[in-house]
């Protein structure tokens, strides 16, 4: 039997995007890749002096167990060389998982679904994108629902990667239907 699980991915340092592309891809061999978010920019929360995060939300097919899927997620993070020193301190690579199918998991090693994903607006924006219909099963809320239930705060905007150095000084401005920039 397949379940569907739920994760959350970000990262701050260096090539950020790189590193969610090539996390996805090394996620591949633990089941089938269903659905990808759109990449967000979002501010940290809890240590704020620290870049801010790419983030996105995958949504994986898979007969792992939760105890071998999160093994093979802690493996994961460690090749592509996240290094675990600062509590909630910046990183290369972080994969969460969010949701396991409607499972609960209460152990030393594992929490599922993930204690904080309600509270969390760089968690739950992408993962509605993908899942918006998803229900929590402790919360008995779904993906949405606990999206419109946040308070404001914690920024976020679509990443584009366009937002790089080859960026020109009109992008800012609205674009015409023919893709000339409206002044």
């Amino acid at each position: 039997m397949r379940d569907i699980v739920y994760l959350s991915l970000g990262s701050n340092m260096g090539d950020r995007e790189a590193y969610l592309r090539d996390a996805i891809a090394r996620l591949q061999p633990e089941g089938r890749v269903v659905s990808i978010s759109s990449f967000y920019e979002t501010e940290p929360v809890e240590f704020t002096n620290q870049p801010w995060f790419l983030n996105c939300a995958v949504a994986l097919e898979t007969r792992d167990t939760p105890e071998e899927l999160m093994a093979s997620i802690l493996h994961i993070e460690r090749e592509i060389g996240r290094q675990r020193i600062q509590r909630k301190g910046p990183r290369i690579i972080d994969i969460d998982i969010l949701l396991f199918s409607d499972r609960i998991i209460d152990s030393k090693e594992l929490t599922v679904p993930h204690p904080a994903m309600h509270q969390r607006r760089f968690v739950l924006q992408p993962l509605a994108e993908i899942a918006p219909d998803v229900l929590h099963p402790v919360l008995q809320r779904t993906v949405r629902q606990l999206l419109d239930d946040l308070p404001v705060g914690q920024r976020i905007r679509l990443f584009n990667s366009d937002h790089s150095a080859n960026r020109r000084p009109d992008d800012h401005l609205p674009k015409t239907k023919d893709g000339t920039t409206a002044e």
